[in-house]
């Protein structure tokens, strides 16, 4: 083996004072690094079968199972978001404009007048994709001998539509009933516990004031929901806003305030301050906000999962630092005679440790193409099949959800390989204690 390093040593220096003359110590200082990494290459390839080429692979798998922890979780932490969060803008939608009362956390039983105008300019605004009038009103629904209350019967006119992610069974409300449409959509929640279903018939009931006899309508099933959050779930239903509006009492135009299904929940800010700002007038009742406005609980909690993201990423990436610092150095105390005789023909510590710092960017670019096939493998085949089942009562999806983004891969790639490389200052200072004389005399 020395010899043969010798030999390739020589041919390449030979080589360098041939290309590089003296007066050229840029042109020299490149051939030396580009000798450095063919000594690092030929190491890579000369050591098959030896205790050297077991410890490289042992690296390259390590480092490959990091970065697949890392792609699957930043996946499927991302696809749980993405998933919650799609739910409850596809029902709920992105900004509301609507008098809220904070205390109670919700629409208030004061009505606005609906503005023609208003929902015009809202509607051509950019991102803007429908804009809808809704009345939020409690209730009872009974049948079957079974109650469940309601916290927000949710009346919505004929522009209401079932955005895509949402599934229903049955039919939606029918609006061609010149008075109201006496139909309701339940909840599959909801339904169950009443033990009905579509074309089945209700009972509602709703508090009149302060009178003790509530107000009765017999109503239709005409279709059922299903989100998978109870936060929707077990609260709402849907039924014609002319129907809240006789119940309470209201005019034709009397709304609680208007919804806004945005083209990305990304624009829900710009959109509410414009309205705030450009459209509303000042001493108005209704206010714009934002989803995360109105359920802060619920997207503060879907941030803190970005702690975990970051908590997992960290101990994976101190994992790699270990994992790699240990297998230089086993690798330089395996070839410390190898050292030795790189010093005695001249070449400086500082490109031998480039040889070593070249076998650790080897090393990180194998295991990170292993990680990413098993990482992404593993994500598309969760996406395509869904084999990871969860509770959906408490997950709000019946199956691990997988979001990949791109960006976040290449940066998990493009981080693993700067730390592989950059961990090379840990076992770079053993470079220095190696003495020529000691490890190449005579045995």
């Amino acid at each position: 083996m020395h010899l043969f390093c010798f030999y390739q040593l020589t041919s390449q220096l030979n080589n360098l004072a041939l290309q590089a003359s003296p007066d050229d110590p840029v042109g020299w200082g490149l051939g030396v690094l580009n000798l450095s990494f063919f000594i690092a290459r030929r190491y890579m390839r000369a050591h098959k079968g030896a205790f050297a080429s077991f410890i490289i692979r042992l690296a390259v798998v390590a480092t490959a199972l990091s970065v697949a922890v890392m792609i699957v979780s930043v996946g499927f932490i991302t696809g749980f978001k993405y998933t919650i969060k799609g739910k409850m803008y596809n029902f709920l939608g992105h900004v509301h404009v609507e008098l809220r009362d904070e205390n109670e956390r919700m629409a208030t039983g004061v009505p606005v007048k609906e503005d023609p105008k208003l929902v015009m300019r809202m509607r051509q605004l950019p991102h803007v994709r429908s804009v809808m009038p809704f009345i939020i009103k409690p209730g009872i629904v009974h049948a079957n001998g079974e109650m469940e209350g309601l916290a927000a019967i949710k009346g919505v006119d004929s522009s209401y539509r079932f955005n895509q992610g949402m599934e229903l069974t049955g039919k939606a409300i029918d609006y061609s009933d010149s008075a109201y449409a006496k139909q309701v959509v339940l909840s599959q929640t909801i339904a169950d516990k009443l033990k009905v279903n579509a074309g089945d018939t209700v009972e509602l009931y709703f508090q009149e004031g302060s009178s003790m006899f509530p107000r009765i309508r017999k109503v239709k099933v005409s279709g059922i929901f299903h989100t998978g959050l109870d936060e929707i779930d077990k609260y709402y239903a849907l039924c014609d806003i002319r129907l809240l509006q006789r119940m309470n009492n209201w005019q034709y135009d009397d709304i609680n305030g208007y919804q806004l299904n945005l083209d990305d929940a990304a624009n829900a800010d710009t959109v509410a301050n414009d309205i705030s700002n450009n459209m509303l007038p000042v001493a108005s009742p209704i206010v714009a906000y934002t989803l995360r406005d109105i359920n802060r609980s619920v997207f503060d909690w879907l941030d803190l999962l970005d702690v975990n993201v970051v908590i997992l990423l960290v101990i994976m990436s101190i994992v790699a630092i270990i994992n790699m610092a240990a297998v230089l150095l086993i690798l330089m105390v395996d070839r410390a005679r190898l050292i030795g005789l790189l010093k005695a023909l001249g070449l400086p510590a500082g490109n031998i440790r480039n040889i070593f710092l070249g076998i650790a960017g080897i090393i990180g670019a194998s295991g990170i193409v292993l990680g990413n096939i098993i990482g992404l493998g593993l994500c598309l085949l969760e996406d395509k099949v869904g084999f990871i089942k969860l509770p959906e009562s408490i997950y709000g999806m019946d199956h691990a959800s997988v979001r990949i983004i791109w960006w976040e891969i290449v940066l998990i790639d493009i981080v693993t390989l700067l730390v592989c490389v950059l961990c090379m200052a840990l076992p770079a200072l053993y470079i220095r204690r190696i003495s020529p004389a000691k490890v190449l005399e005579f045995k």
